[in-house]
């Protein structure tokens, strides 16, 4: 039984990790899929990205699983990214910001991520965060790692996501094994 809740957990986190690297090739490969995603970070369009979705068994009538894929595939295709990165979540906002995150700025963006208890809201949230990290950063994010993050969202509240983006951003690494997604 144990044995096969590791083979579980394995298969999501390549199934993260392929449907990352699945729309990192769409994005390059198709312009017209590309941007479909681009649209799709808004709720009245995201439906253009379904045909991808689908295809990674996603199931469309539930948010708690529509959600993380959506933000993370329109994120991409928003920032044109080329690879995964390995830039977090936390880090990122600290970086786009001179004062990095002794800003003012950059703590009241983390402090609203903080305060969202709902997936819907930490996606809808998270959407123009990361469109400034994409204009400020010059380096891509760890899409995988945010993917899972919000993937577990819903569970505690987002009380793991959340405590891994502030350790993130105030600079206390996760070592492996400790509370990782």
């Amino acid at each position: 039984m144990q044995e096969a809740l590791k083979t579980k957990g394995i298969e999501k986190e390549n199934r993260d990790q392929r449907f990352v690297e699945t729309v990192l090739e769409c994005c390059h490969k198709d312009k017209g899929m590309a941007a479909r995603l681009r649209r799709a970070d808004n709720p009245g369009t995201e439906f253009q990205s379904w045909e991808l979705l689908g295809r990674f068994g996603v199931d469309l009538e539930k948010d708690y699983e529509r959600l993380p894929f959506v933000t993370i595939a329109a994120a991409i295709a928003k920032a044109k990214s080329e690879r995964n990165g390995n830039l977090t979540l936390g880090k990122a906002i600290a970086a786009c910001y001179d004062e990095g995150r002794d800003s003012d700025q950059a703590k009241a963006r983390l402090r609203r991520l903080l305060a969202c208890d709902e997936l819907a809201e930490v996606c809808r949230i998270l959407r123009p965060v990361l469109t400034l990290i994409d204009s400020k950063v010059g380096q891509p994010l760890d899409y995988v790692r945010l993917l899972r993050q919000l993937r577990f969202f819903t569970y505690e509240s987002g009380h793991r996501s959340k405590t891994q983006w502030a350790q993130e951003f105030y600079g206390q690494p996760v070592t492996a094994g400790e509370g990782e997604l």
